[in-house]
């Protein structure tokens, strides 16, 4: 399925804010060495958990986006359900968990049942 680059804020809430279906967004900037250490593994998640949208912010080509949702470290990946953000899923950073446990972006975790 891949992982989409939002390109603008109106496209934010098109594809973010008023999505019914579970959505991933990676907030990352090119410049970040973490970020780009963990996008392979965004991609191959996005391609196994086919029941969730993911997405990807460039903090630095939308900083209006990502001051709206509180972003200040890369990446950050924020988790909605239903155009709901579900901050209690909020990971920040490469390494903890989301890099360590991938079980966590699953259909279990990210689908109906949130």
């Amino acid at each position: 399925m891949g992982v989409t680059k939002i390109e603008s804020a109106q496209q934010w809430k098109e594809l973010v804010e008023d999505s019914t279906e579970p959505v991933v967004v990676d907030f990352f900037a090119t410049w970040c060495g973490p970020c780009k250490a963990v996008s392979p593994l965004v991609e191959k998640l996005s391609d196994s958990v086919t029941s969730v949208k993911f997405y990807k912010v460039d903090v630095d080509e939308l900083s209006d986006v990502a001051a709206n949702n509180g972003i200040s470290a890369m990446p950050t990946f924020l988790f909605y359900k239903d155009g709901q953000k579900r901050d209690d899923l909020t990971v920040r950073g490469a390494n903890p968990p989301l890099s360590r446990r991938p079980s966590l972006i699953s259909p279990h975790k990210l689908g109906y049942e949130w």
